[in-house]
């Protein structure tokens, strides 16, 4: 068997011991923590405080920008601009609460059920997971990664549009691990083809471990960790095996596991001090971008 094929040290939850997540009516109570203020005056480049108030990426702020849909006190905005606590920003008309630059972001751990989709808009009317969490003024909720309709597990929410890219970047290779359910017997030579790669109609997949945790009857359970967070991945991969998957879970995103606790559609949120420590994990795993230097303007790849 591959010398990949082994078992994935599982990370430690990011969620503190002892925490109680409370029930709500309808819809799960969470505790809504506040981070650090930064100092009066301080300014930061627009397309950052955009990211941050969780509109989306940098990239995508940097476009949003080059629109001219971006306005700072009334004038159209420049990429690279820098704005302070004082300025008044709108995207196409609407005033923006932009947070200070030392708040933390705002990071909620969701366990999603099935039956549920990850949009905020559905033809067919279906359940959305944006229907059960919190409500949030001056920015949004930003799903780092999709679950489809019939999988279930952790779903990370965050208000960071920063930090929701460097979760789900392709370059970053981040781990997703996944509880699976398959109707059959998975033998060595199957094992041994997700961890050297199967041939998909997008390109090769692989797992980086496999992990079998026994089952019942005709149903057996394992463990994939992948560092790749397409379409159906882990369904079609075992469908080119000649496997179905009868149960899908994702159980852990980087080093954020799914609290035991947290039961199907209740979340909760990190709090500060455990945010600190996915920021300091991701700045170790997937740091972000660097700030072009004033040589660097105008060179290309």
């Amino acid at each position: 068997m591959n010398k990949r094929n082994v078992t994935a040290r599982r990370a430690r939850p990011a969620v503190a011991r002892g925490e109680r997540v409370r029930r709500g009516r309808g819809v799960p109570a969470v505790k809504v923590r506040r981070g650090t203020q930064a100092e009066p005056g301080a300014s930061q480049k627009l397309q950052k405080v955009l990211a941050q108030a969780g509109l989306g990426s940098r990239r995508d702020m940097e476009l949003l920008i080059a629109s001219g849909r971006v306005t700072v006190n009334g004038a159209a905005a420049a990429i690279g601009a820098r704005v302070g606590p004082g300025d008044q920003i709108k995207v196409a008309g609407r005033l923006i609460h932009a947070s200070p630059a030392a708040r933390l972001p705002r990071v909620l751990l969701y366990h999603k059920p099935e039956g549920e989709i990850v949009s905020r808009d559905d033809p067919r009317g279906r359940p959305s997971v944006f229907e059960r969490l919190p409500a949030i003024t001056g920015a949004k909720w930003i799903s780092v990664g999709r679950l489809d309709f019939n999988t279930c597990g952790l779903l990370i929410f965050t208000t960071s549009g920063e930090l929701a890219n460097r979760m789900m970047h392709p370059r970053f290779e981040v781990e997703r691990e996944y509880a699976v359910r398959v109707m059959g017997q998975l033998q060595p030579p199957h094992l041994q083809r997700l961890t050297q790669g199967i041939e998909l109609d997008d390109g090769l997949a692989r797992c980086e471990s496999v992990e079998l945790r026994g089952g019942e009857g005709a149903n057996q359970w394992c463990h994939v960790v992948l560092k790749d967070g397409r379409n159906r991945i882990v369904r079609r991969m075992f469908e080119k095996l000649g496997f179905t998957v009868s149960r899908l879970m994702r159980v852990r995103y980087g080093n954020l596991a799914l609290p035991p606790r947290v039961k199907r559609g209740q979340c909760y949120e990190l709090s500060a001090d455990e945010t600190q420590r996915l920021l300091a994990w991701l700045a170790a795993v997937a740091p972000p971008p660097r700030e072009p230097r004033p040589s660097d303007r105008g060179a290309r790849a």
